[in-house]
């Protein structure tokens, strides 16, 4: 599986919801619904944002193409942007069917859902360290795990 990361400059070279802003950008370039269901979560992404979850565990999108991992970085590395990746992706991966994984300490996780399912039907939210997308993962394992190789078969001549 193809994965690509970015990481954006969030405080204190920008306010948390103009880092989902800059995040948004990057995933919905274009207006149309992604970027409304993106723009609709903006206060509970911005939330995530200021408690700094997403410098070790990364937003996660699942759609068209490669998975997308993206990371923030804080203080002076904000500051400085010295590891900063912010360019533009090769395509966007919330063209067709997407969903997207949001990192969430666990004593925020039962407020967070909750008000992510008020808002999004493919935004979701995951305890930090947990797997990320374990659910997308599963499904991935059950195929696997069905897929039986009939070694007889496979090494006749």
């Amino acid at each position: 599986m193809t994965v690509l990361a970015r990481t954006i400059r969030a405080t204190p070279h920008r306010a948390s919801n103009e880092a989902w802003d800059v995040i948004v950008a990057l995933l919905a370039p274009n207006a149309g619904p992604a970027r409304e269901e993106l723009n609709r979560v903006t206060g509970i992404a911005s939330a995530l944002i200021t408690s700094e979850v997403p410098k070790d565990d990364p937003i996660v999108v699942l759609g068209a193409g490669p998975r997308v991992r993206i990371y923030c970085v804080f203080n002076e590395d904000a500051v400085t942007g010295d590891n900063a990746r912010e360019e533009k992706l090769p395509s966007s991966p919330t063209d067709g069917d997407w969903s997207m994984s949001l990192p969430c300490p666990e004593e925020d996780l039962t407020w967070v859902k909750a008000a992510l399912a008020n808002k999004s039907t493919r935004i979701t939210a995951r305890k930090v360290g947990e797997a990320v997308g374990a659910q997308s993962d599963r499904g991935e394992a059950q195929v696997v795990a069905s897929t039986a190789i009939n070694r007889e078969v496979f090494l006749r001549p």
